[in-house]
């Protein structure tokens, strides 16, 4: 079976609920494999194997902390070329976005934002979409490249499936072209106190 790229959202390793629900997805159409970008990736792999991640590919750098989405990009490209997945699969957000589209340049593979589903097809993954606020729903399909798909947050159910979650170091190589927009600050979101 093909294995399926699964970007881990996570905080200082705690994942979050749109990665267990990209791991259910992801064994619809292959086996998962995880990229855990950051710190903590021994801690995450016990919950990411639960949900179906057969490895975790693991990289931590001071880079993805400080600079924007770029560097984050690079890891993936390094676990696209390592393992040649049918498909990439991330969380439907402004960063998961982001690297999504950069990827997919890269690649040279075409790309479905805000997906809604994702099931195997005959010529490859098929992803449902809802358009016109909610109105219509879309069948697609990436025809060109392997799919890099963004997956809207609770769209599916998580759903445990225990497998080996073995944590596997990737080397990734940041380039210096990657290092163009430096994070200097992070403030919190303050409430509005509604």
């Amino acid at each position: 079976m093909a294995e399926v790229l699964v970007y881990v959202d996570h905080v200082d390793g705690a994942v979050r609920k749109p990665t267990l629900e990209l791991l259910t997805l992801a064994r619809r159409i292959g086996e998962p494999v995880a990229v855990h970008l950051g710190a903590n990736a021994e801690e995450a792999a016990k919950v990411l194997g639960e949900y179906g991640a057969v490895k975790v590919l693991a990289a931590d750098a001071p880079e993805f902390v400080e600079y924007l989405v770029a560097p984050k990009v690079d890891a993936l490209q390094a676990a696209y070329d390592a393992i040649s997945p049918a498909a990439v699969l991330l969380p439907s957000s402004a960063e998961g976005k982001e690297i999504a589209a950069r990827l997919a340049v890269r690649i040279g593979s075409g790309i479905i934002t805000d997906a809604v589903d994702v099931e195997a097809g005959d010529e490859g993954p098929v992803a449902t979409q809802s358009v016109f606020a909610a109105s219509f729903t879309t069948k697609s399909r990436i025809t060109k490249g392997t799919p890099v798909i963004t997956v809207k947050p609770n769209s599916a159910a998580p759903e445990a499936a225990p497998a080996a979650g073995v944590v596997e170091q990737l080397a990734v190589t940041v380039a210096d072209s990657s290092k163009g927009t430096k994070i200097v600050s992070r403030t919190p979101r303050e409430s509005t106190g509604r």
